[in-house]
Parts: C-alpha cells; structure tokens; sequence
C-alpha cells in the first residue's frame, strides 16, 4: 500500500494574489515538486472574480501546466443563508460566516458547482480534479447536487470521496491551521504537534494550508515541521491518485 500525503492551498483567487505565490513557493521547496492542490474561488465574496483579472487566470494555467491540481471550492465563499439546529451550529462555531453550502439548496448548489466547474476548467484548459465546500461544510443540498455534478472527487474535514459512487477513497483529520484568534492558533499548533505522531499510521494524510496562515510565525513554523513529518517518509502525492 501506498503512502500519501496530500497537500493543499485554500481560498486561492486574486484577493489573495500575493500570499498564493508565497505558499505556492514555500510548499513547492518544502515537497520539491508541485505536486499539490489549489481550492480556487471564483469570485471571493462577490468581490474577486477570477474572470476580471487575466494576470491571476494566467498564473492559474501556468501552475495546472506545472502540475498542481485544480479544485472549485465554492463560488463566492460566502454563507449568506439562514440556518437552525445543528447547521446554525456548525455556522457559528466551526467558521467565521463563510461555510457557503452549508445552506444551499440542491438547484443552487448544483448551479454554482457547474458554473465554477466551467469557469476553472475554461481558464486551465484541462479538467478539474474535483470539488470542495468552503470550510469543509456540506448541507443536504449539495451532497445532493454533488452526485450529479461530475467532480470526480470531494473532501470535507474527515475524508476524501468519490460524488459519482459515494465511495471514500481516504480517511482521517485534515491537518490545517486557524489564524482568526490566539486561542484558535495556539489549539491548531497543538493539534499539528500531536497529528505528527498520531496520524503517521494512516495510509494518506491531508494538510492545508490558508492565505492567512502567513500572518503568524508560529503556524508556519508549524507548517513546516509537518510537511516535513510527512513529506520524508511518503509520497507526495495529487488526490487523483486516490482513485486509481
């Protein structure tokens, strides 16, 4: 058996321009190769939208060309609905008003999948690797439109999958960084020290990494001495390989 890390790049758009090129650099010396993810976002809070700025488009194809892979993670990244019971918890407590499927319904959901789909895949002129929520938040309707929306793979925070058959193709804790407050900080580094250990016997580990991560010393450092961790003793790996 195979063992794999997986490692991405969130909220990638031209709102975040600059701190993309900067972690694209630093995962590419840490892995040695460009064998990771991007989670692109159309139009990042109806404000960044990928069709206004050919740089960005340009930087996008010059990186699928190099070997990253390519996901649509949302379309605005913005939750703007309404929520009760066990979403409006989720809402609150695990992100900070930008879990965006987590409220859709299923036509909505299905129409921003197939319009990023479409959008990414014109400006990579390749297809995409798959779909992610922000956040890692999912309510029924976009499980719903998943399955019929022809992204071969999805991830939230506790696995990887297949949409079109529902199979898991991995399992596991992302390993990711929060930069929001000192106390999420601090409980996130503390969660990577002790992940170094206790995930080392999962098959195929997972780490993403954020726009904001670059604010704070202590995460890259954290950062750091888990790609190293992993990346020493198994194979970089894209989350295409999942399938095979």
């Amino acid at each position: 058996m195979h063992r794999r890390v997986l490692v991405s790049i969130h909220d990638v758009g031209p709102r975040f321009s600059l701190e993309i090129e900067r972690l694209s650099d630093r995962l590419t010396a840490s892995l040695g190769s460009r064998h990771f993810a991007m989670l692109v976002v159309p139009n990042h809070w109806g404000e960044s939208p990928l069709a206004g700025d050919p740089r960005f488009c340009g930087k996008l194809r010059a990186w699928a060309t190099e070997g990253v892979e390519m996901f649509v993670h949302g379309w605005f990244h913005r939750d703007e609905a309404r929520h009760s019971g066990l979403a409006r918890l989720k809402a609150r407590h695990m992100t900070a008003g930008e879990g965006e499927f987590l409220g859709l319904s299923a036509k909505q959901a299905g129409q921003r999948m197939a319009d990023g789909k479409a959008l990414l895949e014109d400006i990579i002129g390749r297809p995409v690797a798959g779909f992610v929520a922000p956040a890692w938040l999912y309510g029924p309707g976009a499980i719903e439109a998943l399955a019929a929306s022809g992204f071969e793979l999805a991830e939230d925070h506790m696995r990887v999958w297949c949409p079109r058959t529902g199979a898991t193709v991995a399992r596991g804790p992302v390993i990711t960084w929060a930069s929001r407050t000192r106390a999420r900080t601090a409980s996130s580094v503390a969660f990577a020290s002790l992940a170094r250990t206790a995930l080392q016997p999962l098959a195929n580990v997972r780490i993403a990494v954020h726009p904001g991560d670059l604010t704070k010393p202590s995460i890259l450092a954290s950062i750091d001495r888990t790609l190293k961790a992993f990346a020493s003793k198994r194979i970089v790996s894209h989350y295409s390989a999942l399938l095979a």
